[in-house]
């Protein structure tokens, strides 16, 4: 949805009663946008948590970069986040197993990145 922090937004499955009861949380699934990740990268803590948080990370607009600018940011992006699966896609065309069903999101993990999460 753009630049928000996706930390309040998962907290809600765990601490909310009502929420917790009736949901799970997959999976948190991160778009980048290749022509413009490094700046939003450099510039943007929200961005930074996306990356952080997410389970699975689908790059678009990669016909948009140069190949070495592409290497650069899958770098970036792993060394932000080794344990996110990356793919690229086309026009957002992606298989559904990337994005739906794929039992992503772990608690213990994302309480390393923050461990006030649950607070």
């Amino acid at each position: 949805t753009g630049l928000a922090d996706p930390a309040p937004v998962a907290q809600t499955f765990f601490v909310d009663d009502g929420v917790a009861e009736r949901y799970s949380l997959d999976a948190i699934v991160t778009v980048v946008d290749a022509r413009h990740a490094m700046q939003q990268l450099d510039e943007h803590h929200e961005a930074q948590e996306q990356v952080a948080f997410a389970d699975r990370l689908l790059v678009s607009k990669t016909d948009l970069v140069a190949d070495a600018e592409l290497d650069a940011l899958l770098e970036r992006l792993r060394g932000m986040n080794p344990r996110a699966r990356v793919a690229q896609v086309h026009f957002g065309a992606t298989d559904l197993k990337q994005v739906l069903d794929i039992r992503g999101f772990e608690l213990d993990a994302i309480l390393e990145i923050d461990p006030k999460f649950l607070e």
